[in-house]
């Protein structure tokens, strides 16, 4: 499984602890939108019976109820849960779960036929770590049916029927033997700590970096250490420096984390300065505005994000928008 980038979640409305540096002044290259305020929603928790659980019907988004049909994570995601501590989600925001009757070493699934309706199984296909994760730890394991499920240090990986919207963790205890995931395999819990991001295995520069790069279309834009373009939401501002992507948003346009002026090549260093979530990750702001990656880009040098929903684009070395498409 072959690891791009990380990327973090937050289930609130995102404003900012201003840095020393001011940050204000025109966007010549684009105006950006004023945001209306973004609306949180804190994340569910549940418990019930394991089996009368069974033949519960699969959450939209959540994956399918049949084991064949079993949906691949995508770019996983470390959500910061007010109870839980820091867990482990799919590229959509749902929070992935481990199941006590299963085993590690070796891994083995015990959840089968109503247990996978109602815990639908996570297919390993195309899941890469989150920043902050050891992507040695994620591995597969084959099922009686032969399909190849998720694995996270040893143990399978599920979602759950009943949690219908992301960040939700209605499946937490349920029946004594489901829980939600840690970034490192274990048990969820508060107070573990969140481990600090980590750069993608086969990646030619470290993460913390940030470069100029050029493209037939855009011209001269920002690339992260991993060559991905590096773009800005329109919704965002820069005074006050706050960002409005959050949730299902931030899910699929990761947070660029800080990035020392050291390791930061050709960019401007005016406003240059970072963000303090209050999900407590810190998020780089060039010219005052935060920056971000797109899970819709796949490898290096790749400008999907360019022009979505109108509202995102690359950015200039001077922190501009660059609204040529």
């Amino acid at each position: 499984m072959g690891i791009k980038r990380g990327t973090t979640l937050a289930a609130v409305a995102v404003v900012v602890a201003l840095t020393a540096t001011a940050c204000g002044g025109d966007d010549t290259k684009a105006g950006a939108a004023k945001p209306a305020g973004a609306a949180s929603q804190a994340p569910a928790s549940g418990a019930g019976d394991y089996g009368s659980d069974y033949g519960a019907g699969s959450a939209a988004g959540a994956g399918t109820a049949s084991e064949s049909g079993a949906k691949a994570a995508g770019q996983l995601a470390i959500a910061q849960n007010e109870q839980l501590g820091p867990v482990l989600a799919d590229s959509a925001g749902f929070t992935l779960y481990r199941f006590d009757k299963d085993t590690a070493k070796p891994p083995k699934s015990n959840c089968e036929g109503d247990c996978a309706k109602t815990w639908p199984v996570v297919a390993a296909g195309d899941a890469t770590a989150a920043a902050g994760m050891d992507p040695a730890l994620l591995g597969e394991v084959v099922r009686t049916d032969g399909s190849k499920q998720l694995t996270v240090a040893g143990w399978p990986v599920y979602r759950y029927s009943k949690d219908t919207n992301a960040g939700e963790t209605n499946g937490q205890g349920v029946g004594g033997t489901w829980f939600a995931l840690a970034p490192d395999g274990k048990k969820a819990a508060k107070g573990a700590a969140a481990p600090a991001p980590a750069a993608p295995a086969g990646a030619g520069q470290a993460s913390g970096a940030l470069t100029v790069t050029k493209d037939a279309k855009l011209g001269d834009h920002i690339v992260d250490g991993n060559g991905m373009t590096v773009y800005r939401f329109k919704k965002d501002t820069a005074w006050p420096m706050a960002s409005n992507c959050t949730g299902d948003c931030v899910a699929k346009w990761p947070v660029v984390p800080p990035v020392d002026k050291a390791n930061a090549k050709g960019i401007v260093e005016k406003g240059y300065s970072v963000l303090d979530r209050p999900d407590g990750m810190k998020q780089q702001a060039i010219d005052c505005w935060p920056v971000y990656t797109f899970t819709g880009d796949k490898k290096p040098g790749d400008i999907n994000g360019q022009g979505v929903g109108g509202t995102w684009y690359a950015v200039s070395p001077d922190g501009k928008l660059i609204t040529t498409s």
